[in-house]
């Protein structure tokens, strides 16, 4: 196993032209500094199928590595498996393979588990994929408990994926916990720490409420006091996040995968406060 730290940057797919257009800078600018591989989200149900597929085509039809999010949504085995095949075809080695969620009104409909997916891409394509599944220090939302979750991960590790990228977290805490419960089941595999910038308190509140993720007591009361003073937001945002990745580098942790919001500055701002280009 190599020591080599390994840095990669995520996108969401526009729903705009304005969007689109933004990202292609976006996506320019964060290559100059060298990340092993970007990837691209998938909507709730596949609902940017088409988008993401575009976005992961362009990018490494321009020799940039690109990973799509992949779910089965509400599609069929056939049609996962000609999205499958023809991302193979595109000269595509990497997917993040994933549970996925189901857009709201679409009822009780069943979602196939990652660890389902991943046994699926392993049965027909073998080894060409490196295959990403996702990991939550801090327990999915659906969880029972906090070891079945961590049962879940060595069940997609056991189907054959390769790594593990975690949702995003503020406490290293819970990070470094985690990882010990995964080794004490066997777990072995990297698991890549997940970090958001932080932009705008009142959307990362509500996003995190919903997807399970905790922001400490204290950072909520520092981020409050700003109100709407958005550069102080971001300032103090990039410190504790560059803070919390120094300590998630210092005590192990395998790379850093950085959730960007299609944004360059935070990232950048990061990033060169870690002095990742030199490494």
């Amino acid at each position: 196993m190599t020591n080599k730290k390994r840095f990669s940057f995520e996108f969401f797919p526009p729903k705009t032209d304005i969007g689109k257009e933004k990202l292609v800078t976006v996506r320019t600018e964060l290559n100059k500094l060298g990340p092993e591989f970007f990837s691209v989200t998938y909507g709730a149900g596949g609902s940017t199928r088409d988008n993401t597929k575009d976005i992961v085509t362009t990018m490494t039809n321009e020799g940039i590595s690109t990973a799509p999010h992949l779910s089965f949504g509400d599609d069929e085995e056939e049609s996962m498996l000609d999205l499958i095949n023809e991302y193979k075809a595109a000269g595509i080695d990497r997917i993040v393979a994933l549970r996925g969620d189901l857009p709201s009104g679409m009822g009780a409909q069943r979602l196939v588990y990652a660890s389902e997916l991943v046994a699926f891409i392993r049965k027909h394509t073998g080894d060409h994929f490196h295959l990403e599944v996702a990991a939550y220090p801090e327990i999915h939302p659906d969880a029972d408990s906090y070891d079945s979750d961590v049962q879940f991960l060595k069940q997609k590790m056991d189907a054959g994926a390769n790594s593990a990228i975690t949702q995003y977290f503020y406490n290293a805490e819970s990070y470094f916990y985690f990882i010990e419960q995964c080794e004490r089941l066997g777990i072995d595999k990297p698991i890549y720490p997940g970090i958001m910038p932080i932009l705008n308190y009142q959307n990362l509140a509500r996003f995190s409420k919903n997807c399970g993720a905790e922001i400490p007591r204290w950072i909520c009361q520092k981020l409050e006091s700003y109100s709407n003073d958005a550069e102080s937001t971001k300032a103090f945002g990039t410190e504790i996040v560059t803070r919390l990745c120094e300590t998630l580098l210092a005590g192990g942790a395998p790379g850093i995968h950085f959730y960007t919001m299609n944004q360059i500055e935070p990232n950048k701002a990061i990033w060169q406060n870690l002095k990742l280009s030199e490494q």
